[in-house]
Protein backbone atom coordinates (compact mmCIF):
# COMPACT_ATOMS: atom_id res chain seq x y z
CA UNK A 1 0.00 0.00 0.00
CA UNK A 2 1.22 3.05 -1.13
CA UNK A 3 1.31 6.15 1.55
CA UNK A 4 1.70 9.50 1.14
CA UNK A 5 3.97 11.58 3.57
CA UNK A 6 4.23 15.38 4.40
CA UNK A 7 7.51 16.61 2.99
CA UNK A 8 9.60 19.75 3.10
CA UNK A 9 10.73 21.37 -0.19
CA UNK A 10 13.16 24.46 0.39
CA UNK A 11 12.36 26.91 -2.97
CA UNK A 12 13.43 30.54 -3.97
CA UNK A 13 9.95 32.51 -5.42
CA UNK A 14 10.20 36.02 -6.54
CA UNK A 15 7.08 37.99 -5.88
CA UNK A 16 6.23 41.26 -7.41
CA UNK A 17 3.40 42.94 -5.01
CA UNK A 18 0.78 45.13 -6.77
CA UNK A 19 2.27 48.90 -6.19
CA UNK A 20 5.69 46.96 -7.91
CA UNK A 21 4.11 45.86 -10.64
CA UNK A 22 1.85 49.26 -10.61
CA UNK A 23 5.48 51.34 -10.98
CA UNK A 24 7.03 48.99 -13.79
CA UNK A 25 3.84 49.42 -15.79
CA UNK A 26 4.28 53.62 -15.25
CA UNK A 27 7.85 53.23 -16.41
CA UNK A 28 7.34 52.10 -19.69
CA UNK A 29 4.27 54.11 -20.58
CA UNK A 30 4.60 57.18 -22.96
CA UNK A 31 3.44 60.91 -21.89
CA UNK A 32 0.10 60.74 -23.26
CA UNK A 33 -0.95 56.85 -22.17
CA UNK A 34 0.93 58.22 -18.85
CA UNK A 35 -1.99 60.91 -18.61
CA UNK A 36 -4.66 58.16 -18.98
CA UNK A 37 -3.46 56.40 -15.56
CA UNK A 38 -3.47 58.95 -14.10
CA UNK A 39 -6.86 60.31 -14.78
CA UNK A 40 -7.98 56.32 -13.95
CA UNK A 41 -6.09 56.74 -10.29
CA UNK A 42 -7.60 60.17 -9.95
CA UNK A 43 -11.30 58.33 -10.46
CA UNK A 44 -10.42 55.43 -8.18
CA UNK A 45 -8.42 56.85 -5.51
CA UNK A 46 -10.32 59.80 -3.66
CA UNK A 47 -7.09 60.73 -1.75
CA UNK A 48 -5.18 61.67 -4.79
CA UNK A 49 -5.93 64.86 -6.10
CA UNK A 50 -4.51 67.77 -8.70
CA UNK A 51 -2.49 70.30 -7.38
CA UNK A 52 -1.32 71.95 -10.95
CA UNK A 53 -2.38 70.92 -14.61
CA UNK A 54 -0.68 73.09 -17.31
CA UNK A 55 -2.35 71.83 -19.84
CA UNK A 56 -5.35 72.52 -18.84
CA UNK A 57 -6.43 76.41 -19.38
CA UNK A 58 -9.32 78.37 -17.19
CA UNK A 59 -11.58 80.11 -19.01
CA UNK A 60 -10.62 83.45 -17.64
CA UNK A 61 -7.52 83.01 -19.55
CA UNK A 62 -8.94 81.18 -22.66
CA UNK A 63 -11.27 84.67 -22.96
CA UNK A 64 -8.14 86.81 -23.14
CA UNK A 65 -6.13 84.89 -24.91
CA UNK A 66 -5.95 86.27 -28.33
CA UNK A 67 -8.08 84.48 -31.18
CA UNK A 68 -7.11 81.44 -32.71
CA UNK A 69 -7.25 80.44 -36.93
CA UNK A 70 -9.84 78.05 -36.36
CA UNK A 71 -11.69 80.14 -34.07
CA UNK A 72 -11.99 83.13 -36.74
CA UNK A 73 -12.85 80.36 -39.35
CA UNK A 74 -15.86 79.13 -37.29
CA UNK A 75 -16.47 82.50 -36.52
CA UNK A 76 -16.76 83.45 -40.24
CA UNK A 77 -19.32 79.91 -41.04
CA UNK A 78 -21.35 78.20 -38.87
CA UNK A 79 -21.31 80.09 -35.43
CA UNK A 80 -22.12 83.48 -37.21
CA UNK A 81 -24.89 81.61 -39.06
CA UNK A 82 -26.66 80.32 -36.48
CA UNK A 83 -26.45 83.77 -34.74
CA UNK A 84 -27.74 85.43 -37.25
CA UNK A 85 -30.93 82.64 -38.36
CA UNK A 86 -32.99 81.04 -35.79
CA UNK A 87 -35.57 78.06 -35.08
CA UNK A 88 -35.75 75.36 -37.70
CA UNK A 89 -33.11 76.23 -40.01
CA UNK A 90 -30.55 77.30 -37.80
CA UNK A 91 -31.25 73.86 -35.98
CA UNK A 92 -30.98 72.13 -39.06
CA UNK A 93 -27.89 73.77 -40.19
CA UNK A 94 -26.15 73.38 -37.11
CA UNK A 95 -27.28 69.40 -37.23
CA UNK A 96 -26.01 69.14 -40.80
CA UNK A 97 -22.47 70.71 -39.71
CA UNK A 98 -22.63 68.42 -36.56
CA UNK A 99 -23.19 65.17 -38.67
CA UNK A 100 -20.47 66.55 -41.34
CA UNK A 101 -17.86 66.70 -38.92
CA UNK A 102 -18.78 63.21 -37.27
CA UNK A 103 -18.58 61.30 -40.46
CA UNK A 104 -16.18 58.51 -40.45
CA UNK A 105 -14.39 57.34 -43.68
CA UNK A 106 -16.24 54.28 -45.40
CA UNK A 107 -14.44 50.44 -45.04
CA UNK A 108 -13.58 47.78 -46.93
CA UNK A 109 -15.99 45.74 -45.72
CA UNK A 110 -18.94 48.44 -45.83
CA UNK A 111 -18.33 49.52 -49.05
CA UNK A 112 -18.28 45.61 -50.61
CA UNK A 113 -21.02 44.73 -48.64
CA UNK A 114 -23.57 47.96 -49.51
CA UNK A 115 -22.74 46.73 -53.47
CA UNK A 116 -23.57 42.81 -52.76
CA UNK A 117 -27.01 43.88 -51.47
CA UNK A 118 -27.76 45.27 -54.81
CA UNK A 119 -26.41 41.77 -56.69
CA UNK A 120 -29.34 39.63 -57.83
CA UNK A 121 -27.96 36.82 -55.94
CA UNK A 122 -29.91 33.89 -53.85
CA UNK A 123 -29.85 34.16 -49.99
CA UNK A 124 -27.10 31.45 -49.91
CA UNK A 125 -24.18 32.31 -52.30
CA UNK A 126 -25.02 35.74 -50.61
CA UNK A 127 -24.28 34.23 -47.12
CA UNK A 128 -21.40 32.87 -48.10
CA UNK A 129 -19.83 36.05 -49.66
CA UNK A 130 -20.90 38.11 -46.32
CA UNK A 131 -18.27 35.53 -44.39
CA UNK A 132 -15.57 35.76 -47.06
CA UNK A 133 -15.96 39.71 -46.97
CA UNK A 134 -15.41 40.19 -43.51
CA UNK A 135 -12.55 37.56 -43.55
CA UNK A 136 -10.56 40.31 -45.43
CA UNK A 137 -7.78 42.02 -44.25
CA UNK A 138 -6.99 45.86 -44.76
CA UNK A 139 -5.39 45.02 -47.94
CA UNK A 140 -8.46 43.07 -49.26
CA UNK A 141 -6.77 39.98 -48.82
CA UNK A 142 -7.76 36.49 -47.08
CA UNK A 143 -7.26 36.19 -43.19
CA UNK A 144 -7.64 33.09 -43.31
CA UNK A 145 -8.35 30.19 -46.58
CA UNK A 146 -11.55 30.41 -47.88
CA UNK A 147 -12.23 26.84 -47.52
CA UNK A 148 -11.57 26.40 -43.99
CA UNK A 149 -13.65 29.69 -42.97
CA UNK A 150 -17.84 27.00 -43.43
CA UNK A 151 -16.60 24.16 -41.62
CA UNK A 152 -18.02 24.81 -38.83
CA UNK A 153 -20.30 27.39 -39.81
CA UNK A 154 -24.26 26.68 -38.11
CA UNK A 155 -25.61 27.65 -40.99
CA UNK A 156 -23.69 26.24 -44.18
CA UNK A 157 -21.51 23.47 -42.64
CA UNK A 158 -20.64 22.30 -46.00
CA UNK A 159 -20.16 24.50 -48.71
CA UNK A 160 -19.47 23.00 -52.29
CA UNK A 161 -15.95 24.19 -53.88
CA UNK A 162 -18.27 25.49 -56.81
CA UNK A 163 -20.15 27.57 -54.42
CA UNK A 164 -17.55 29.05 -52.94
CA UNK A 165 -15.68 29.84 -56.03
CA UNK A 166 -18.83 31.78 -56.85
CA UNK A 167 -19.05 33.57 -54.43
CA UNK A 168 -15.25 34.99 -54.35
CA UNK A 169 -15.67 35.96 -58.27
CA UNK A 170 -18.57 37.90 -57.70
CA UNK A 171 -16.50 39.88 -54.58
CA UNK A 172 -13.51 40.50 -56.98
CA UNK A 173 -15.75 41.69 -59.50
CA UNK A 174 -16.98 44.95 -57.36
CA UNK A 175 -15.34 47.81 -56.66
CA UNK A 176 -12.06 47.48 -55.49
CA UNK A 177 -11.91 45.15 -58.73
CA UNK A 178 -9.20 42.24 -57.43
CA UNK A 179 -10.20 42.04 -53.53
CA UNK A 180 -11.11 38.74 -51.93
CA UNK A 181 -7.58 37.48 -53.34
CA UNK A 182 -4.83 35.55 -51.90
CA UNK A 183 -2.02 37.94 -51.98
CA UNK A 184 -0.93 40.91 -54.60
CA UNK A 185 0.12 38.73 -57.76
CA UNK A 186 -3.42 36.76 -57.65
CA UNK A 187 -5.19 40.43 -57.42
CA UNK A 188 -3.27 41.73 -60.27
CA UNK A 189 -4.26 38.41 -62.23
CA UNK A 190 -8.21 39.03 -61.60
CA UNK A 191 -7.98 43.00 -62.40
CA UNK A 192 -6.19 41.96 -65.75
CA UNK A 193 -8.90 39.34 -66.11
CA UNK A 194 -11.35 41.93 -65.99
CA UNK A 195 -9.64 44.60 -68.07
CA UNK A 196 -11.79 45.08 -71.18
CA UNK A 197 -8.77 45.89 -73.60
CA UNK A 198 -5.91 43.98 -71.78
CA UNK A 199 -2.83 43.62 -73.93
CA UNK A 200 -2.66 39.56 -75.26
CA UNK A 201 0.17 38.11 -72.72
CA UNK A 202 0.22 40.72 -70.33
CA UNK A 203 -0.20 38.15 -67.51
CA UNK A 204 2.73 36.62 -68.30
CA UNK A 205 4.45 39.66 -67.41
CA UNK A 206 3.14 38.96 -63.50
CA UNK A 207 6.13 36.62 -63.07
CA UNK A 208 8.58 39.08 -64.08
CA UNK A 209 7.78 41.98 -62.02
CA UNK A 210 11.41 41.93 -59.69
CA UNK A 211 12.64 42.16 -63.63
CA UNK A 212 10.76 44.66 -64.58
CA UNK A 213 10.60 47.26 -61.39
CA UNK A 214 14.63 47.07 -61.61
CA UNK A 215 14.05 47.95 -65.73
CA UNK A 216 16.00 45.29 -67.12
CA UNK A 217 13.38 44.90 -69.85
CA UNK A 218 15.70 43.23 -71.95
CA UNK A 219 15.94 39.73 -70.19
CA UNK A 220 12.48 40.18 -69.53
CA UNK A 221 11.57 39.81 -73.03
CA UNK A 222 14.12 37.37 -73.76
CA UNK A 223 12.67 35.08 -71.01
CA UNK A 224 8.82 35.53 -72.24
CA UNK A 225 9.95 35.41 -76.05
CA UNK A 226 8.57 39.10 -76.53
CA UNK A 227 10.13 41.91 -77.60
CA UNK A 228 11.35 44.38 -75.43
CA UNK A 229 8.47 47.10 -76.77
CA UNK A 230 5.53 44.95 -75.68
CA UNK A 231 7.21 44.30 -72.68
CA UNK A 232 7.45 47.78 -72.11
CA UNK A 233 3.49 47.72 -72.78
CA UNK A 234 2.78 45.27 -69.81
CA UNK A 235 4.80 47.26 -67.53
CA UNK A 236 2.92 50.26 -68.39
CA UNK A 237 -0.52 48.54 -68.29
CA UNK A 238 0.34 46.85 -64.88
CA UNK A 239 1.55 50.08 -63.33
CA UNK A 240 -2.29 51.69 -63.70
CA UNK A 241 -3.60 48.47 -61.32
CA UNK A 242 -3.69 48.54 -57.52
CA UNK A 243 -1.94 45.81 -56.00
CA UNK A 244 -3.47 46.31 -52.67
CA UNK A 245 -7.36 47.23 -53.63
CA UNK A 246 -8.25 47.70 -49.95
CA UNK A 247 -6.10 50.42 -49.22
CA UNK A 248 -7.62 53.13 -50.60
CA UNK A 249 -10.71 52.16 -48.09
CA UNK A 250 -7.92 52.33 -44.63
CA UNK A 251 -8.69 54.44 -42.67
CA UNK A 252 -5.59 56.96 -41.89
CA UNK A 253 -5.78 56.56 -38.18
CA UNK A 254 -3.28 60.21 -37.57
CA UNK A 255 -1.80 59.45 -35.00
CA UNK A 256 0.29 62.54 -32.64
CA UNK A 257 3.55 61.95 -31.49
CA UNK A 258 3.93 64.15 -28.02
CA UNK A 259 7.60 64.16 -26.94
CA UNK A 260 8.48 62.84 -23.41
CA UNK A 261 11.73 64.71 -23.20
CA UNK A 262 13.59 67.28 -25.18
CA UNK A 263 17.38 68.22 -25.75
CA UNK A 264 18.23 71.73 -26.60
CA UNK A 265 21.55 73.29 -27.21
CA UNK A 266 22.43 76.55 -25.21
CA UNK A 267 25.69 77.95 -25.61
CA UNK A 268 27.10 75.03 -26.59
CA UNK A 269 26.10 73.17 -23.51
CA UNK A 270 22.96 70.67 -24.36
CA UNK A 271 19.53 71.04 -21.87
CA UNK A 272 17.79 68.41 -20.84
CA UNK A 273 14.10 69.60 -20.50
CA UNK A 274 11.09 67.08 -19.33
CA UNK A 275 7.93 67.81 -20.96
CA UNK A 276 5.89 68.28 -18.15
CA UNK A 277 2.84 70.28 -19.46
CA UNK A 278 1.16 67.26 -20.01
CA UNK A 279 1.90 65.54 -16.22
CA UNK A 280 -0.24 67.55 -13.88
CA UNK A 281 0.93 67.45 -10.59
CA UNK A 282 -0.56 65.57 -8.28
CA UNK A 283 -0.67 65.89 -4.00
CA UNK A 284 -2.59 63.87 -0.86
CA UNK A 285 -6.10 65.34 -0.11
CA UNK A 286 -5.71 67.83 2.67
CA UNK A 287 -9.58 65.87 4.41
CA UNK A 288 -8.26 62.75 4.03
CA UNK A 289 -4.89 63.97 6.01
CA UNK A 290 -6.75 65.64 8.44
CA UNK A 291 -8.99 62.25 8.72
CA UNK A 292 -5.72 60.39 8.89
CA UNK A 293 -3.95 62.71 11.79
CA UNK A 294 -7.42 62.92 13.63
CA UNK A 295 -7.21 58.85 13.75
CA UNK A 296 -4.05 58.05 14.85
CA UNK A 297 -4.36 60.94 17.24
CA UNK A 298 -6.88 59.21 19.12
CA UNK A 299 -5.26 55.55 18.46
CA UNK A 300 -6.19 53.75 21.70
CA UNK A 301 -9.53 54.89 21.42
CA UNK A 302 -11.33 54.05 17.88
CA UNK A 303 -13.89 51.77 18.38
CA UNK A 304 -14.58 48.76 15.84
CA UNK A 305 -16.92 50.49 14.38
CA UNK A 306 -14.49 52.70 13.02
CA UNK A 307 -11.72 50.95 12.31
CA UNK A 308 -12.86 50.38 8.69
CA UNK A 309 -12.86 53.99 8.12
CA UNK A 310 -9.68 54.22 9.41
CA UNK A 311 -8.18 51.62 7.30
CA UNK A 312 -9.99 53.00 3.82
CA UNK A 313 -7.46 56.53 4.87
CA UNK A 314 -4.99 55.04 5.56
CA UNK A 315 -4.79 52.38 2.12
CA UNK A 316 -5.82 55.14 -0.01
CA UNK A 317 -3.39 58.01 0.99
CA UNK A 318 -0.45 54.87 0.92
CA UNK A 319 -1.48 53.76 -2.46
CA UNK A 320 -1.97 57.82 -3.32
CA UNK A 321 1.63 58.26 -1.68
CA UNK A 322 3.14 55.17 -3.93
CA UNK A 323 1.44 56.57 -7.02
CA UNK A 324 3.58 59.92 -6.69
CA UNK A 325 6.80 58.18 -5.75
CA UNK A 326 6.57 55.85 -9.35
CA UNK A 327 5.64 58.66 -11.43
CA UNK A 328 8.59 60.89 -9.72
CA UNK A 329 10.81 57.44 -10.32
CA UNK A 330 9.79 57.45 -14.37
CA UNK A 331 10.72 61.11 -14.75
CA UNK A 332 14.10 61.02 -12.55
CA UNK A 333 14.86 57.46 -14.53
CA UNK A 334 13.72 59.07 -17.90
CA UNK A 335 16.52 62.38 -17.06
CA UNK A 336 19.31 59.94 -16.23
CA UNK A 337 19.03 57.91 -19.32
CA UNK A 338 18.63 61.17 -21.47
CA UNK A 339 21.59 62.59 -19.92
CA UNK A 340 23.60 59.27 -20.76
CA UNK A 341 22.42 59.11 -24.43
CA UNK A 342 23.01 62.56 -25.02
CA UNK A 343 26.69 61.89 -23.25
CA UNK A 344 27.24 59.17 -25.92
CA UNK A 345 25.76 60.58 -28.74
CA UNK A 346 26.69 64.04 -28.38
CA UNK A 347 28.73 63.74 -32.50
CA UNK A 348 24.58 63.32 -33.60
CA UNK A 349 23.10 66.12 -31.07
CA UNK A 350 26.14 68.25 -32.68
CA UNK A 351 25.99 67.43 -36.70
CA UNK A 352 22.84 65.52 -37.44
CA UNK A 353 21.87 61.81 -37.86
CA UNK A 354 24.74 60.68 -39.93
CA UNK A 355 26.75 60.68 -36.91
CA UNK A 356 24.81 58.17 -34.93
CA UNK A 357 27.47 55.90 -33.19
CA UNK A 358 26.80 52.03 -32.02
CA UNK A 359 25.06 52.07 -28.93
CA UNK A 360 23.33 49.26 -27.35
CA UNK A 361 21.24 48.98 -23.99
CA UNK A 362 23.86 47.32 -22.06
CA UNK A 363 25.73 50.43 -22.32
CA UNK A 364 23.07 52.95 -20.44
CA UNK A 365 22.41 50.11 -18.10
CA UNK A 366 26.03 50.25 -17.12
CA UNK A 367 26.94 53.58 -16.92
CA UNK A 368 23.59 54.41 -14.51
CA UNK A 369 23.90 51.05 -12.42
CA UNK A 370 20.61 49.84 -13.72
CA UNK A 371 19.52 46.60 -15.07
CA UNK A 372 18.95 46.28 -18.93
CA UNK A 373 15.18 45.89 -18.68
CA UNK A 374 14.85 48.95 -17.39
CA UNK A 375 16.60 51.07 -19.51
CA UNK A 376 14.16 49.26 -22.50
CA UNK A 377 11.10 49.95 -20.65
CA UNK A 378 11.84 53.92 -20.78
CA UNK A 379 13.10 53.86 -24.39
CA UNK A 380 9.54 52.24 -25.85
CA UNK A 381 7.81 54.42 -26.99
CA UNK A 382 8.64 57.66 -26.16
CA UNK A 383 10.14 60.67 -27.93
CA UNK A 384 13.07 62.81 -28.06
CA UNK A 385 13.02 66.41 -29.21
CA UNK A 386 15.99 67.33 -30.90
CA UNK A 387 16.89 70.04 -33.68
CA UNK A 388 17.29 67.57 -35.81
CA UNK A 389 14.12 66.32 -35.44
CA UNK A 390 11.41 64.28 -33.47
CA UNK A 391 12.57 60.63 -32.92
CA UNK A 392 11.82 57.44 -30.82
CA UNK A 393 14.53 57.55 -28.31
CA UNK A 394 15.18 53.76 -29.13
CA UNK A 395 16.32 55.31 -32.44
CA UNK A 396 19.29 56.21 -30.60
CA UNK A 397 20.52 52.24 -30.06
CA UNK A 398 21.75 51.38 -33.03
CA UNK A 399 23.81 48.20 -33.86
CA UNK A 400 27.16 48.76 -35.61
CA UNK A 401 27.24 47.44 -39.71
CA UNK A 402 29.03 44.82 -38.49
CA UNK A 403 26.63 43.22 -36.39
CA UNK A 404 28.59 43.25 -33.35
CA UNK A 405 26.79 45.84 -31.07
CA UNK A 406 28.84 48.84 -30.00
CA UNK A 407 32.07 47.23 -30.33
CA UNK A 408 32.01 46.61 -33.48
CA UNK A 409 32.11 49.07 -36.35
CA UNK A 410 32.11 52.66 -35.81
CA UNK A 411 29.49 53.11 -37.74
CA UNK A 412 26.13 52.41 -36.70
CA UNK A 413 22.89 50.73 -38.40
CA UNK A 414 20.58 53.96 -38.56
CA UNK A 415 24.20 56.28 -39.46
CA UNK A 416 24.63 54.55 -42.73
CA UNK A 417 21.09 54.73 -43.52
CA UNK A 418 21.18 58.36 -43.72
CA UNK A 419 24.32 58.39 -45.13
CA UNK A 420 22.78 56.28 -47.95
CA UNK A 421 19.75 58.55 -47.99
CA UNK A 422 21.59 61.33 -48.69
CA UNK A 423 23.43 59.79 -51.58
CA UNK A 424 20.08 58.89 -53.44
CA UNK A 425 18.46 62.13 -52.47
CA UNK A 426 21.25 64.33 -54.53
CA UNK A 427 21.80 61.72 -56.76
CA UNK A 428 22.25 63.23 -60.35
CA UNK A 429 22.50 59.80 -62.23
CA UNK A 430 21.12 56.69 -61.78
CA UNK A 431 22.79 55.05 -58.86
CA UNK A 432 22.84 50.87 -58.52
CA UNK A 433 23.35 49.50 -55.46
CA UNK A 434 26.87 49.03 -56.11
CA UNK A 435 27.78 52.34 -57.14
CA UNK A 436 26.56 53.55 -53.56
CA UNK A 437 28.44 50.57 -52.19
CA UNK A 438 31.63 52.44 -53.82
CA UNK A 439 31.05 55.55 -52.38
CA UNK A 440 30.38 54.52 -48.92
CA UNK A 441 33.96 52.94 -49.30
CA UNK A 442 35.50 55.79 -50.15
CA UNK A 443 33.94 57.18 -46.86
CA UNK A 444 35.49 54.56 -45.26
CA UNK A 445 32.29 53.10 -44.69
CA UNK A 446 32.72 49.01 -45.86
CA UNK A 447 29.21 47.61 -46.91
CA UNK A 448 28.30 44.57 -48.96
CA UNK A 449 25.97 45.05 -51.94
CA UNK A 450 23.19 43.24 -50.59
CA UNK A 451 23.50 45.22 -47.41
CA UNK A 452 23.22 48.01 -49.29
CA UNK A 453 19.88 46.94 -51.26
CA UNK A 454 18.63 45.90 -47.62
CA UNK A 455 18.84 49.02 -45.78
CA UNK A 456 17.60 50.95 -49.09
CA UNK A 457 14.40 48.95 -48.89
CA UNK A 458 13.80 50.05 -45.18
CA UNK A 459 14.54 53.37 -46.20
CA UNK A 460 11.32 52.54 -48.68
CA UNK A 461 13.76 54.03 -51.51
CA UNK A 462 12.83 51.71 -54.79
CA UNK A 463 15.41 50.55 -57.34
CA UNK A 464 17.63 53.42 -59.56
CA UNK A 465 15.29 52.88 -62.50
CA UNK A 466 11.99 53.63 -60.15
CA UNK A 467 14.07 56.59 -58.93
CA UNK A 468 15.17 58.12 -61.99
CA UNK A 469 11.78 57.63 -63.61
CA UNK A 470 10.18 59.28 -60.74
CA UNK A 471 12.37 62.39 -60.51
CA UNK A 472 11.76 62.20 -64.81
CA UNK A 473 7.91 62.68 -64.31
CA UNK A 474 8.29 65.12 -61.46
CA UNK A 475 10.78 67.20 -62.96
CA UNK A 476 8.16 67.23 -65.62
CA UNK A 477 5.79 68.67 -63.68
CA UNK A 478 7.49 71.25 -62.46
CA UNK A 479 8.17 72.63 -66.26
CA UNK A 480 4.22 72.58 -66.63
Amino acid sequence: MQLQRPSFIQEQRFKMNPQFHQSLKLMGLPIMDLRESIEAELELNPALEVLEDHSTVSLDEAIGAPPKEEDDYFEASSDSGFVRRGGEEAADEQRRFIEGVLTRPETLQQHLLWQLQLEPQDDELRAIAEILIQNLDEDGFHKEPPETLYKKGPAFPVVPPPRLAEAMRMIQSLDPAGACTADYRESLRVQIGLMPDAPDGVEQALDYLELLERGKFAEAAKKMNRSEKEVRLFFERIKELSPFPGRQFAAAEVRYVVPDIQVVRDEGEFVIILNEEEIPVLGINPFFMELARAREGAERKVSPDERPARDFVRENIREARWFIDSINKRNHTLLRVTRAIVEFQRPFFVNGPKYLAPLTLVDIAKELGVHETTVSRIANGKYMQTEWGIFEIRFFFSNSISGMGSGGSPYSKEGVKAVIQEIITAENRRMSDRDIADLLAQRGISLARRTVAKYRKELDMGFSYTRRAGKIKQEAKHEH
